[in-house]
């Protein structure tokens, strides 16, 4: 991990709240109250949402994607064809939150970048046991509280939980990034991950991919160019991926 990439694009979290006008106390509020509740050894009666299992999740996922030979990262415009090509052997795939309801019957992800704007597709992934890594933050806190105890009665998915602020939380990480596409990517470069051999599809700068969630149209768009911003940050060549339509 380059540690200077590392400041720079948690960094860019300030940009973003700034541009949009979202305040840092109510990212503050979310991660802290999302650490309450995982404190503490069997959070919501689940053993294996402790901390200590969630590191050992966070330090399986590392391992699969350092000897994967080739990552895809899969992106909210993707289509479902896309997926069904013909992959180089020893790929591995992440999905950008509702992005896992593209993958076809058989062909399953590492895990789920979200924060939770996924509906049906996230609780299918939690119900199947795909590792989640679950992302704090102002707007999102509703969704948690309502969405993890769910899981808690329904899958128990591993999770690895994320925010955006510049504080410390216990057994939670900020590896960078705003969207889940671009927070994915700079997950895998926080886990020291060759991104080289990283392949991004389903990534569109011009329009709301089938597989996002509810949202404001205009306001995504503005989204998305931040999501670029933040991927040619990471490495220059993740801009041949990138769609503007």
């Amino acid at each position: 991990m380059d540690e200077s990439l590392l400041t720079q694009v948690i960094a860019i979290q300030n940009d973003v709240r700034a541009a949009f006008g979202w305040t840092y106390e109510d990212d503050v509020q979310s991660a802290k109250e999302l650490e309450k509740l995982f404190q503490s050894s069997q959070p919501l009666g689940v053993s294996h949402w402790s901390k200590e299992a969630r590191q050992r999740t966070l330090h399986r996922l590392q391992d699969d994607l350092s000897k994967a030979r080739h990552v895809v990262l899969v992106g909210a415009a993707a289509a479902k064809d896309e997926l069904m090509q013909k992959w180089p052997d020893g790929t591995v795939y992440i999905a950008a939150d509702g992005a896992v309801g593209a993958f076809p019957e058989g062909v399953s992800p590492l895990c789920v970048v979200t924060d939770l704007d996924g509906a049906e597709h996230l609780d299918r992934a939690a119900a199947d046991g795909v590792t989640l890594v679950v992302h704090a933050h102002g707007d999102n806190q509703h969704r948690w509280e309502k969405l993890i105890p769910q899981w808690a009665d329904n899958g128990q998915p591993p999770l690895v939980l994320t925010h955006q602020t510049n504080e410390s939380y216990d057994g939670m990480h900020n590896p960078g990034g705003f969207t889940d596409g671009d927070r994915a990517a700079c997950l895998l470069h926080w886990l020291d991950i060759d991104l080289s051999k990283v392949e991004l599809i389903g990534f569109s700068t011009g329009r709301v991919g089938p597989w996002s969630g509810s949202t404001d149209e205009e306001q995504k768009i503005r989204k998305l160019s931040w999501m670029q911003t933040i991927l040619t940050c990471l490495n220059d060549d993740f801009s041949r991926f990138i769609g503007d339509k």
